[in-house]
């Protein structure tokens, strides 16, 4: 199991020297070299360089180890030193990067500085004894970073290293990173042609290409079909707002700064959407409603935008324009248990379907405290929090509380899921509101023909469909289930002019059962175009020869097997169909 370098305080402090020690032997081979920050990070430590006119490539980090070596090598001790702000200010008057620091600080902060060999930083620490046990380490990449972060100062270098206590463990994180590589669902994306990014459109603001939207459209068709099962009727409602509709929501107060920037429009003031629920409960107001309505599941499948810092932005898992797989559900306060079940059972069945298994629900309360975050209705909120624990505890399903992660309006559900690689994300979300049906005062008629106020459950199974498709893509390796496949069958004729013919029948019969299928009729050889097929991660690769041909046949290899198979025509589409309906799982 990996740890969490930055959680760990022992291979904290291991990594902040490490940090040191890098300073240290770029300084060497760098005399200019200038220092920013070098923190310790979840996956190991960077440090931020000014080299003036020169640049840290790739090629010199092995060079920059080499001299790292020999430093630990020579095992010079590690010295701490406290200094009086006077002190440091002298100390550090000919580099900009520390008098800034020092400028900085609070006038009770302790100064202190850390000194190994010829090489001394200004540091909180604390630190190992010696350089001599920095000897498991691996530097890791180099790139750009602005100083301070921002784009308007200078742009520094970032090199990225890690330090563990063992060769063992250096080994297992660097397994672990390569393995993180071949899943990153940026690098499959691109290479399977599924979305793209252009400056032009902007930062956090994905394209689907023709493939991704084959995977995002078969993935809404998988949920509409559950949702309509369950008694959920779906809407389309606009991708802007005003301003006031989320004043009313309350989203304005505690939500603006994620929004994007007010646009006015003749008279009236609009925001791009972060969410949808005011929408949906200006739906539920638009008629009157009975107890006998009750509960109404209104679901959309919609586009919304969150500001999210650039830094932050990540190919399809953080994004600033996504589409939710949302849904409100208007309840009675004795539907609260029965429908809150539901989906919780609709989250685990999903799960099922898509072969998720290592995944925790988390609880999220409020923290009572904080009076500006959280609407100040105790009695509400225990009731909410309450009910939740009650379903919970009923469906003998193992969760942990987070207090302080609630949405402003009600305590939600949370199910966070581990990955093959990296940290936890996530997914699906439900949410109990009091709260919003009373800011857009929404009724309906008890049996005593009385008005009250319904209760929402705000849901969403797959979270987005951009953070999902992600997640799926890398616990796959991008060997998608065949029902998900973009492409289903890719068809090579051995010899196109003895063999296409009977492949472009094969085809469109696979067309007419509603298979995704292309027919790969390049003029290359076999073997090149059976390897391309591997590559492409096709599921079902066709090989169709003379002997095909002469007795109506279909030979077909599956995605990671070297065995040719030989069917009928109709026992390959009885195949092929069945994995599709039954949703078979790699």
């Amino acid at each position: 199991m990996l740890k969490n370098i930055k959680a760990d305080e022992k291979l904290n402090i291991l990594n902040h020297s490490c940090a040191h020690l890098l300073a240290q032997a770029v300084k060497h081979l760098y005399p200019k070299a200038l220092f920013w920050v070098g923190p310790v990070i979840e996956d190991g430590f960077y440090y931020d360089i000014d080299l003036g006119d020169e640049v840290i490539k790739e090629e010199d980090l092995e060079k920059i180890e080499k001299e790292m070596k020999k430093i630990s090598k020579d095992g010079k001790r590690i010295y701490r030193e406290e200094l009086t702000r006077e002190q440091a200010l002298e100390k550090f008057k000919n580099d900009p990067y520390k008098i800034d620091l020092i400028n900085n600080m609070s006038d009770d902060t302790v100064i202190s500085c850390y000194t190994q060999g010829d090489f001394t930083d200004l540091c909180r620490g604390p630190h190992v004894e010696s350089v001599k046990v920095l000897k498991h380490f691996k530097l890791l990449k180099v790139s750009g970073a602005y100083f301070k972060g921002d784009s308007k100062n200078k742009a520094l270098q970032r090199v990225y290293g890690v330090c563990y206590e063992t060769e063992e463990e250096l080994k297992e994180h660097l397994a672990y990173l390569e393995e993180a590589k071949l899943r990153d669902h940026r690098k499959i994306g691109k290479e399977q042609e599924i979305y793209m990014n252009h400056e032009l459109v902007g930062a956090g603001m994905p394209l689907w290409l023709p493939n991704g939207a084959i995977i995002r459209k078969q993935l809404e068709n998988y949920i509409y079909d559950k949702e309509r099962k369950l008694g959920y009727n779906h809407v389309y409602t606009p991708c802007v707002g005003t301003v006031n509709l989320y004043k009313t929501s309350g989203h304005w107060d505690h939500y603006k700064e994620n929004m994007f920037p007010m646009m006015k429009v003749d008279e009236e003031e609009f925001v791009l959407r972060p969410m949808n629920c005011p929408h949906h409960m200006l739906i539920y107001k638009n008629k009157l409603h009975s107890y006998r309505d009750l509960p109404i599941r209104i679901g959309e499948f919609a586009t919304d935008f969150r500001y999210e810092a650039s830094g932050a932005v990540k190919g399809l898992e953080r994004v600033r324009c996504m589409c939710q797989n949302d849904a409100h559900l208007f309840v009675t306060p004795e539907q609260i248990k029965d429908e809150f079940k539901q989906v919780v059972n609709l989250i685990l069945a999903v799960y099922k379907d898509f072969g998720i298994k290592n995944y925790k629900f988390r609880l999220s309360l409020r923290d009572k405290n904080d009076k500006e975050k959280y609407f100040d209705d105790d009695q509400m909120w225990d009731n909410a929090e309450n009910k939740l624990r009650e379903v919970l505890n009923e469906l003998e399903i193992p969760y942990f509380e987070a207090i302080g992660e609630a949405a402003f309006y009600g305590p939600k559900l949370d199910v966070e899921v581990k990955p093959a690689v990296g940290p936890e994300v996530t997914l699906s979300t439900c949410q109990l509101d009091f709260l919003l049906p009373r800011r857009f005062e929404l009724t309906y008629v008890d049996n005593k023909g009385e008005k009250q106020t319904p209760v929402v459950i705000h849901r969403a199974i797959f979270g987005t469909f951009d953070r999902f498709t992600a997640f799926i893509l890398e616990e796959t390796k991008g060997v998608l289930p065949t029902w998900l496949s973009p492409v289903q069958v890719n068809i090579i004729p051995v010899n196109n002019e003895h063999h296409l013919e009977y492949a472009k029948d094969i085809y469109n019969k696979l067309l007419n059962n509603e298979i995704r299928v292309q027919l790969d009729e390049r003029e290359e050889k076999v073997g090149y175009r059976m390897r391309e097929s591997v590559i492409n991660k096709y599921p079902f690769t066709l090989i169709l020869g003379q002997k095909e041909v002469t007795d109506n046949l279909i030979s077909y290899r599956k995605y990671g097997s070297d065995k040719t198979i030989t069917v009928s025509q109709d026992e390959f589409i009885k195949l092929l169909t069945e994995q599709i309906k039954n949703k078979t799982v790699n």
